[in-house]
């Protein structure tokens, strides 16, 4: 069911347009009308309608105006613009404005049926492409090359879940199931100097068609052997080996093997040489990652040792991969945790980062590392979140001496659990005296700003610095009241004291309380309390 708002200063066409149509059984719900522009937005606001129907000449804000504001605001708004001006400035506007119909009076209960039917049938046909799963899947099957890609280059730069990599992987159809695994880089040798030397230039013209040349080998030799997944990152090609066997020794022979043999085949059939790094061995598809480093690592060292051969970490840098590590994943779901998660959230997160330095394999050293890593990143979050850490803590408390004090790896968890409710409420406090004090500055700028006619939402969060959509939001739940409706109800109260007290005449009353044109304030007097303003003036001085 769509929603409909009618915009028009003459009450009886409105109400001949209102009550011309079952509304319901053509899919539109009737959930307003306006005899003018800027009742209609504060409408819109309520109701947030799917289509308008809208008159041009109105008084207060005219139907142009108020199309451009409802675009602005609301650009899915489909609108029917009815009126009795037929006038080329007016058409060639609605044209500039996407508006849907141009219609003009008189109309009959057919024709505007037939032009809701249209309407419905357009926004029907929207909401069905958004929602058109074949369509949906035919994007998803041309950008699976693309998501593939951008998984594995995750894979090995991001840490992720093992149910994450293995669900993931089985959708991009890469296999990952295995014990053991480990990751190589290859690098093509002196590619400038190869290209000046080479007899084939016209072949390898570029160092994308070699990086390819490269690929397409690594893909032939491996799938002799082993399960591999072959792909291009950052420039290099990576290699990542999969073994069905978890005798680490056995398996890390073999894959240095399959390496070397794609060297060889590349220096004997392709005009260059390459250099491949070999990575760490590991027995969890979630460290991919760790290994991948550990080949970039190697692969630096063919400054030392020279190019065209396969370097393994292992021979280099036997105690490569450390025990723990506080990587990107879990410094963002700490930070996640603390800034918008829940108290459960917040503890389960820290039960996490503690599991793996339980289990007693860690070094002192590496475990120290890991935990100045989190408190480090805690600390960031405070600042990131302007938490006053002197008046949460004290203003002598030192971390790092609080820190080292502990012996016991249980109470650092204590600890760190305690620091992050502690900002976590003290955050929480302040956004909600944060969200207090925008709404009273805003009272109190509509206070003293309320004989501004040209006071606008707009106008009144660039003094606040902020945007009218948050704002909007912001005020309607701490008011219960449209900023619209708010600033009518503060100027009519205004002018009712006015009124009450002086013998202004309502041309200057209604300057005073913010309206320019007298007519309007005449309008929304009588709307407000159900008397003209000379009415209520009589009235009250005969009390």
């Amino acid at each position: 069911m769509y929603k409909l708002i009618l915009v028009d200063d003459e009450e009886d066409v409105r109400k001949g347009i209102a009550e011309k149509l079952d509304w319901k059984s053509i899919g539109f719900e009737f959930v307003g009308e306006a005899e003018n522009g800027v009742e209609a937005l504060d409408i819109a606001e309520k109701t947030m309608p799917d289509a308008v129907i809208t008159d041009i000449k109105m008084p207060f804000m005219d139907g142009i105006t108020l199309i451009e504001k409802l675009s602005t605001r609301y650009p899915h708004i489909k609108i029917i613009i009815l009126t009795g001006f037929d006038e080329f400035q007016y058409a060639q506007k609605a044209i500039k404005l996407n508006v849907f119909e141009y219609v003009l009076k008189p109309i009959s209960s057919a024709e505007l049926l037939e032009i809701l039917q249209k309407i419905k049938y357009r926004m029907d046909e929207e909401a069905s492409e958004k929602r058109n799963i074949e369509v949906l899947k035919e994007h998803y099957v041309k950008s699976l090359p693309l998501f593939r890609e951008k998984f594995l280059g995750l894979l090995i730069t991001k840490k992720m879940s093992i149910e994450d990599i293995l669900q993931k992987s089985k959708t991009y159809g890469i296999n990952l199931e295995g014990k053991g695994f480990a990751t190589a880089v290859i690098r093509v040798d002196n590619y400038d100097e190869k290209v000046e030397k080479s007899e084939s230039f016209e072949v390898y013209d570029n160092k994308e068609i070699m990086d390819l040349a490269v690929l397409r080998a690594a893909e032939e030799i491996t799938s002799k052997y082993v399960s591999a997944t072959v792909f291009l990152h950052n420039g290099f090609i990576v290699i990542i080996l999969t073994s069905r066997r978890d005798d680490s020794n056995s398996v890390m022979e073999g894959f240095l093997l399959i390496l070397d043999e794609i060297r060889q085949y590349i220096e004997k059939y392709y005009d260059f040489t390459v250099t491949i790094g070999m990575g760490a061995y590991c027995g969890e598809v979630n460290n991919i990652r760790e290994s991948y480093e550990s080949a970039t690592a190697a692969l630096d060292y063919r400054l030392m040792l020279g190019c065209n051969r396969v370097i393994s970490i292992s021979d280099m840098e036997p105690q490569y991969i450390s025990e723990v590590a506080f990587d990107e994943l879990k410094e963002k779901s700490l930070v996640n945790s603390i800034k918008v998660g829940t108290e459960e959230e917040m503890r389960s997160t820290i039960d996490n980062l503690f599991k793996e330095i339980y289990d007693g394999k860690t070094s002192f050293k590496d475990y120290q590392i890991y935990l100045l890593q989190i408190l480090t990143t805690i600390l960031k979050v405070a600042k990131d979140l302007n938490a006053d850490l002197d008046n949460i803590f004290g203003a002598n408390y030192n971390f790092f001496i609080e820190f080292y004090q502990f012996k016991d790896i249980k109470e650092i968890k204590k600890w760190f659990t305690e620091i992050c409710l502690k900002i976590k409420n003290y955050v929480s406090l302040d956004r909600n005296n944060s969200c207090k004090l925008i709404v009273k500055k805003a009272l109190d700028y509509v206070t003293n700003n309320y004989q501004d006619c040209n006071l606008t939402i707009d106008k009144l969060c660039r003094h606040l610095h902020i945007s009218p959509n948050y704002f909007s939001n912001l005020f309607k739940k701490e008011t219960k009241f449209t900023f619209g409706n708010y600033l009518t109800h503060i100027r009519m109260e205004k002018a009712k004291e006015l009124l009450r007290t002086t013998d202004l005449k309502t041309l200057e009353i209604a300057k005073m309380v913010g309206y320019s044109e007298p007519n309007y304030f005449s309008y929304c007097f009588k709307k407000s309390f159900d008397v003209s303003p000379s009415q209520y003036r009589k009235t009250a001085n005969s009390i």
